[in-house]
């Protein structure tokens, strides 16, 4: 019985052990060497060989990009479009951008703001039907609303009456009707909320009269000439756009799409679309003067709440915000993204990629560390 027993015993070790190994595996990556003398273009260079090696170990799709100064020193692809692997990502390839699409409605919510639309600190009620009182507009341009995270879990619930696809106008109601109760009054504390943001987009949506994708283009991304940039909603009639990659998820070189439904009809939380190169522009809009959104108002993206108890969260208007940078990461639906700006340096880092990578956060890391001098400071 105790030889049984220590059988048993052994095995499940082994067991454990592998699961183990095969988890750790799945999100260690390759180190990058870099030497503390080396020039910025050298470092640039060795990240650049690092993601092709990476590519070709079926550990990174995706594209990069490092610019200083609205200046592109490293912008580059690696990889395919979607799992076919029949068509090469160019520069111009738009991604979906997960959570990073918050700081796009947060500008759309800006750009409102600019046209006389909307106040920051009017109440949310003013524009869309709202059982919570006392919460603005900022408060949920911040993540300090207090109203719960649930949209998607309603929605779910109530999918059956829905039908085939969830959208703006339906959280709204869903929320009114069917939401929970307050976690806090408002400004108490900083919750990360996707809910937050759908609801940002429905508010911009009625104080504009037009629908959030129609906005956002006529007002943000053609003037701005991101002209692979987009908010592409599963209830388009389109059910695709020039240059638009699929996510899907690799392992071990195997490819398998991802395949959107339902919530993919909601926007402001996510469902934002861009290429690498448009980046360029999106990061020149922040850096002001850009004839769509005065500085003084712009500058507001990047304050950071005092919260009611005299501590202060590091939550912008769908930023993160550091001593050192601006940033933030996004993943759903095989994206994984981020992106680091640097105000002081006037430099930018994005990383895009659509392959489901459980690798990506260490990738980032070892990029960032790279890229970290006196000379080359986004992500330090």
């Amino acid at each position: 019985m105790k030889i049984f027993l220590y059988v048993l015993l052994a095995v499940a070790a082994i067991i454990g052990g592998t699961v183990c190994w095969f988890l750790y595996s799945f999100k260690t990556v390759d180190k990058l060497s870099v030497s503390p003398t080396a020039t910025k273009e050298e470092r640039l260079a060795l990240i650049d060989g690092y993601l092709a090696g990476l590519h070709a170990k079926n550990n990174f799709n995706g594209a990069v990009l490092f610019a200083e100064k609205g200046e592109p020193l490293l912008m580059k692809t690696y990889g395919f479009t979607d799992h076919t692997a029949e068509h090469e990502l160019t520069t111009n390839s738009s991604f979906r951008l997960a959570s990073v699409s918050k700081q796009f409605t947060a500008a759309g919510i800006l750009r409102c703001a600019e046209l006389g639309l909307l106040r920051l600190d009017a109440p949310a009620a003013n524009y869309i039907q709202f059982r919570y009182p006392g919460v603005t507009v900022r408060h949920l341009l911040n993540q300090t609303s207090g109203i719960p995270d649930e949209y998607m879990q309603l929605g779910e619930a109530h999918r059956d009456s829905i039908g085939k696809v969830l959208t703006n106008t339906v959280v709204v109601n869903l929320m009114h009707a069917h939401g929970g109760p307050a976690t806090g009054k408002p400004n108490d504390a900083y919750a990360y909320s996707n809910t937050n943001y759908a609801l940002l987009a429905a508010i911009i949506e009625t104080a504009s009269g037009r629908s959030f994708p129609d906005f956002m283009q006529a007002e943000l991304f053609t003037p701005l000439g991101m002209a692979d940039s987009r908010v592409f909603l599963l209830s388009d009639s389109l059910t695709t756009f020039p240059n638009k990659t699929e996510g899907f998820i690799s392992v071990f070189g195997a490819r398998e799409p991802m395949t959107p439904e339902f919530l993919e009809g909601v926007g402001g939380d996510g469902n934002v679309f861009a290429s690498i190169q448009d980046f360029l522009k999106w990061d020149a809009f922040w850096r002001g003067d850009n004839g769509l959104v005065n500085d003084s108002l712009l500058r507001e993206a990047f304050v950071t709440p005092t919260l009611n108890d005299g501590s202060s969260s590091n939550y912008g208007f769908g930023w993160l915000v550091t001593p050192t940078n601006q940033w933030h990461n996004g993943s759903w639906l095989g994206a994984r993204t981020v992106i680091f700006r640097n105000p002081t340096s006037e430099t930018v880092l994005v990383l895009l990629d659509n392959s489901t990578n459980f690798k990506f956060d260490a990738i980032v890391a070892e990029v960032t560390s790279a890229l970290r001098s006196s000379a080359t400071a986004a992500g330090s």
